[in-house]
């Protein structure tokens, strides 16, 4: 069976979370591509909406977005996910992985795109001091505006 190591990465915090997903829960990913968005509760974060960013395989390959499929390729890249050119124009082939999770993949990296809606609570109405004054007035005292003129 699959097992992931899964980071959640927060862009309003920067703040990132590791879990790790197995078994039956582990089954959802596979044939997810980079890119796409899922739901948090496969993955233990209920109310959010995911995206997958990326990604390595069991021999730390990483997974490139424009790379079709689950296949491992050698290709010539100039720049972008996997490597980085030290000069301008320089160009060297790399080993990648596709961009579609498959039971090789060991690691998912995805980002919270939507966290969910926080419960407001009831506000509690407060009375007008137009009422709390009649109040006064029906238990026998003063209303406000009867006491300002006898003062």
């Amino acid at each position: 069976m699959a097992k992931f190591k899964i980071v959640i990465s927060d862009p309003e915090t920067g703040e990132s979370q590791f879990t790790e997903v197995e078994g039956p829960r582990a089954v959802p990913l596979i044939g997810k591509k980079t890119g796409e968005t899922i739901d948090g509760s496969i993955v233990g974060s209920p109310g959010h909406k995911l995206k997958i960013t990326g990604g390595s395989d069991k021999d730390g390959f990483p997974v490139r977005p424009s790379v079709h499929g689950g296949v491992r390729i050698n290709a010539v890249l100039s720049g972008g996910v996997g490597f980085h050119s030290q000069t301008k124009g320089e160009r060297r082939r790399k080993t990648l992985r596709g961009n579609v999770i498959t039971e090789d993949i060991v690691q998912i990296n995805m980002k919270i795109v939507e966290k969910p809606k926080k419960a407001q609570k009831p506000r509690k109405k407060k009375k007008p001091k137009v009422e709390e004054a009649k109040k006064g007035e029906a238990e026998g005292g003063e209303s406000t505006e009867e006491a300002s003129q006898t003062a």
